[in-house]
């Protein structure tokens, strides 16, 4: 191994902040290492982290190997105390290129020399290694307090980047060659919330849109429908550069449920503002985060979600068993036997594999613009997958038509 091995967890955002370890190390000429940059969204994540470290020491054992990200600023001692880690970072010492000089030229930094999370300065990414869209955040951190969340002890306040250094970022990665753009962090729809004059998400997207005309395609992460703007719903209607896939933060589609979540929206906030997106741009697509088992949550609790995501007709869902998250209030509330969980949760993967079927159908004999992510394959502006027949470069944008689908992808062919 002659350079780090980045092994990356979790969230888009640690994908953006790998990035900047990579370049870090690069500058430091840190080699023969694996920095595994870690969840702790779930108790289920911290496992897998700590499974994924166990196999990297035991594939790499001369290698220096570095735990950082959100499970190590939470419990540093922890992985401190595993026989294969060599050093952990919390999240603000991961991005200074300092952390690693120190492990080059000196003494590394230790656990007990882990802050509390703190502001860091901008930093411009070059590339995203092996991956043809590129990620930007935008924001970091979280002032919400869901029941079930750990993310904002582990990432801290709500904190925005200026419009002009996210313009900065978007123009280096497009003069680098990427056509795709997704805006990322903790919490997006707060953006600008601290910034002089508070701008609003959608701001910032016209923004963008406006000021890199190079700027082929522009996606957004998770959004929080509590605080989706005017602006981003006008622009969603007028440029087409925005993608027309919306991807909501509901985690439940019940009002008692979601409350004891201390979510801010409710079911008649969603469908309202489905209506509003809908009305903007007919042909958008929506993603959604749900959460199946949450404490207290009861059989006909469960019922009304599942109908209202059926009439709600979500073809992107991310679905996840609560699995408790110690130190969250949720983890103290009554819980729902754990094959509960698991089989409510399959109904709703059930669920959006059927509107994910019915969406591929109804695109049949259309014209779509893929992304071509490898050879084969690409995104489509729905965030569908797609396989495609005829000359398709990686990192291009092909115009194909839709010929079928295989159950779970388009099927289309280039230049039609």
């Amino acid at each position: 191994m002659t350079g780090p091995d980045i092994i990356t967890l979790g969230c888009r955002l640690n994908t953006f902040e790998s990035e900047i370890i990579r370049d870090a190390c690069g500058q430091a000429g840190l080699g023969n290492a694996i920095i595994i940059n870690t969840c702790t969204v779930t108790a289920e994540a911290e496992r897998q982290a700590r499974q994924t470290i166990r196999r990297a020491r035991r594939d790499n054992p001369g290698a220096k190997l570095i735990v950082t990200g959100c499970a190590a600023q939470m419990d540093p001692d922890r992985f401190s105390a595993m026989d294969e880690v060599d050093h952990v970072f919390g999240n603000a010492e991961k991005l200074d290129p300092d952390t690693y000089a120190n492990l080059v030229d000196g003494p590394a930094v230790s656990v007990s020399d882990i802050m509390a999370v703190r502001e860091t300065a901008p930093h411009l990414v070059s590339g995203f290694d092996g991956r043809t869209r590129a990620f930007v955040q935008v924001q970091q951190g979280c002032d919400h307090r869901c029941t079930f969340c750990i993310i904002p002890y582990a990432r801290g306040r709500h904190r925005s980047v200026g419009m002009g250094a996210v313009t900065e970022q978007i123009r280096t990665l497009i003069d680098g060659g990427f056509r795709e753009v997704v805006l990322t962090g903790v919490d997006i729809s707060s953006y600008g919330a601290d910034l002089p004059g508070a701008p609003r998400l959608g701001d910032l997207v016209r923004r963008l849109l406006d000021g890199v005309p190079g700027l082929e395609r522009l996606r957004l992460s998770s959004i929080d429908p509590a605080a989706v703007d005017n602006s981003l719903i006008e622009t969603l209607g007028d440029d087409p550069r925005l993608m027309p896939h919306m991807h909501l933060s509901l985690q439940s589609l019940e009002d008692t449920v979601l409350k004891r979540m201390k979510r801010r929206h409710s079911v008649t906030d969603v469908m309202h503002l489905a209506d509003r997106l809908r009305r903007a741009r007919p042909d958008v697509v929506f993603g959604a985060d749900l959460i199946a088992g949450f404490p207290t949550e009861t059989d006909a609790m469960f019922e009304t979600t599942l109908a209202n995501v059926r009439d709600l007709g979500v073809p992107h869902l991310h679905v996840f068993p609560y699995s408790e998250r110690p130190g969250t209030p949720a983890a103290r509330m009554p819980k729902v036997d754990k094959p509960v969980r698991k089989e409510r949760a399959a109904r709703l993967r059930a669920l959006g594999e059927t509107t994910l079927s019915l969406c591929l159908q109804e695109r049949t004999g259309s014209s779509v613009r893929i992304l071509v992510e490898k050879p084969g394959t690409g995104l489509s502006e729905h965030f569908l997958p797609a396989t495609l027949h005829g000359p398709a470069t990686p990192g291009q944008i092909v115009a194909a038509r839709v010929t079928g689908n295989d159950g779970g992808r388009l099927l289309a062919t280039v230049g039609q």
